[in-house]
């Protein structure tokens, strides 16, 4: 159960961060939700594709809630996976947000008056 729980504050963590700057669902919710959508469906038929060779193995933790969803695939997986997911997302945003904003410190002129999400063309 701590480890679901410390995913769960994760992504909270993440998603504070993404609404104060406003990186990725905060900047284009529909884009993020299926990108989030079909990156958690990427990795998660990747651990079944592992599990079902031998791969992936679950092993008893008292950290975990106990809860399988399949075969060698708990519950907190998929949070991990979600969290995996939005984390990249945020640092690749960030990243695109810093790099976009770096030159207007550099120089000392104001940043744009109208924000927009860190992918968008100026």
């Amino acid at each position: 159960m701590v480890y679901l729980l410390l995913l769960l504050v994760l992504v909270a963590c993440m998603a504070l961060l993404d609404a104060r700057f406003r990186l990725f669902f905060w900047a284009r919710p529909v884009a993020a939700a299926l990108v989030t959508a079909i990156g958690l469906g990427y990795f998660l038929s990747w651990d079944l594709w592992a599990i079902s060779l031998g791969i992936f193995l679950h092993r008893e933790s008292s950290l975990m809630t106990g809860i399988m969803l399949a075969p060698e695939l708990p519950l907190e997986e998929p949070v991990f996976l979600l969290f995996l997911v939005y984390q990249t997302m945020i640092l690749f945003t960030g990243f695109l947000a810093w790099r976009r904003r770096k030159p207007a410190v550099r120089t000392g002129s104001p940043p744009s008056a109208q924000a927009r999400a860190p992918w968008e063309a100026r």
